[in-house]
């Protein structure tokens, strides 16, 4: 649920793959031996064929400072890719007559602007045009407050309409917490009970339910951003996701649900069909996820320090899953080494290198930068001897020294070249480059 920038689109996966046999797993545990080594990632992975394991690998800690080591066992808040579970019982429901896709949602929400136009299948393809409400410049000051239905419906309703229903789409969290209240007011059922009932004991899931605060006793995971040190991050409260984003689960249940999901034993073919059908790159609680040549289906998810994804590839049902609770680099490169490993194609065992900087040496780099590129200014301060950036609504990120005047945000592949004598700061992401200047 998280954006780095707000004008900067931040995707895991840009590349394509084809079918060869199983890599050097050997090769696999040296590179996540790497990360380790050099506190680059805490997460766990899993890989599955046919619905046999081949591959699971857990990193760094679920409570760093209890000092309780993750496994295999350890839970994770997975973000929206809670949205493919709420998609499931929506389409549960519609197969059920409970619910049509086309009907509209003036019934459940007569406040929510244009509500006689939205309907369900707007919600769950993001064509409804209502804002979303973690890009509201004050959400970071509240989301970790308690809300109840009527908070979240006065909200939202609000919020107004960015677009006319149907006309295009824009992703927003928005959508799937009004399909939470839908779908509770249908059953009658808390969305957590619905949850247990329609998916996760059906399938056996261990460790896949509903989060609350967040218990390490359970092997429940903080989450964790690195300042240096690995910094706990600030809870969002359950009460907000719901079925936005509000799930916990582990790599090994989100590859069994993926297979589950893709195998027919949860929805008819007609129902998977129609999820994975595509309108401006957004399918029903799915996108599609490419690598090398091959298509798969799935959902990526952040919240708070928490990162995630889960990817199924039907036509060699395939599936793979990473959940993470703290990183220090892009997890894209670390899901394209798993996924190499596992399809016998080339990848590299990374050699992080950093510059040892001072406190002292960090003070010609702050200040507030503006551009005339982008409608948000960046700030640069320090924390002892971590550079950190912040762009305008967003929270703020550690910044990696690797050369002279040159750092990196490798999680989302940002870098800052600054240049104190001309105090600029040159931005890079994502094939861009934006010219700062120091106000």
């Amino acid at each position: 649920m998280n954006k780095v920038l707000s004008t900067i689109v931040v995707l895991f996966w840009a590349v394509s793959v084809g079918m060869g046999q199983l890599g050097d797993l050997k090769k696999l545990d040296a590179y996540f031996d790497a990360l380790e080594r050099n506190d680059k990632f805490m997460g766990s992975v899993a890989v599955s064929k046919a619905g046999t394991l081949l591959y699971s690998r857990s990193l760094g800690y679920s409570d760093v400072e209890g000092k309780r080591k993750a496994d295999n066992g350890s839970i994770y808040r997975i973000g929206s890719i809670s949205k493919t579970f709420t998609t499931v019982l929506l389409m549960k429901a519609v197969e059920t007559n409970r619910l049509q896709l086309d009907q509209s949602i003036d019934a459940f929400f007569p406040k929510i602007k244009n509500a006689d136009l939205i309907t369900i299948r707007h919600l769950l393809q993001h064509r409804s045009g209502i804002p979303n409400f973690t890009d509201d410049l004050g959400y970071l000051t509240w989301n970790s407050t308690p809300k109840s239905e009527a908070d979240m419906l006065a909200l939202l309703e609000g919020s107004g309409s960015a677009f006319r229903p149907g006309a295009q789409a824009a992703y927003s969290n928005s959508n799937f917490v009004l399909l939470s209240y839908i779908l509770e007011r249908v059953y009658q059922q808390k969305y957590a009970d619905l949850l247990q009932e329609h998916i996760v004991r059906p399938l056996g899931l261990k460790n896949t339910y509903y989060g609350g605060k967040i218990n390490p006793s359970k092997n429940e995971c903080f989450s964790y951003k690195k300042m240096g040190d690995w910094i706990v991050e600030t809870e969002t409260d359950s009460s907000i996701p719901l079925g936005a984003g509000g799930i916990v689960s582990t790599p090994l249940d989100l590859i069994h649900f993926s297979d589950a999901l893709f195998g027919g034993k949860l929805l008819s073919q007609e129902r998977l069909q129609l999820m994975r059908t595509l309108q401006d790159g957004f399918g029903l609680g799915l996108f599609q996820i490419p690598f090398y040549e091959k298509k798969g289906y799935g959902h990526t998810g952040g919240i708070d320090g928490f990162s995630s994804i889960f990817v199924h590839f039907p036509t060699d049902s395939l599936s793979f899953a990473l959940t993470s609770n703290g990183t220090n680099m892009n997890n894209n490169d670390i899901a394209i080494a798993v996924l190499s490993s596992v399809y016998g194609k080339p990848f590299d065992i990374p050699e992080f290198k950093q510059l040892d900087l001072r406190s002292v040496d960090l003070d010609v780099y702050l200040g507030v930068y503006a551009s005339s590129q982008l409608p948000l200014k960046i700030t640069i301060t320090k924390d002892q001897a971590t550079l950190i950036a912040q762009a305008t609504g967003q929270p703020s990120f550690p910044l990696e020294a690797t050369s002279k005047d040159t750092f990196k945000f490798e999680q989302a592949d940002v870098v800052m070249e600054f240049d104190p004598a001309e105090k600029t700061l040159l931005l890079k992401q994502g094939g861009g480059r934006f010219l700062f200047t120091k106000e």
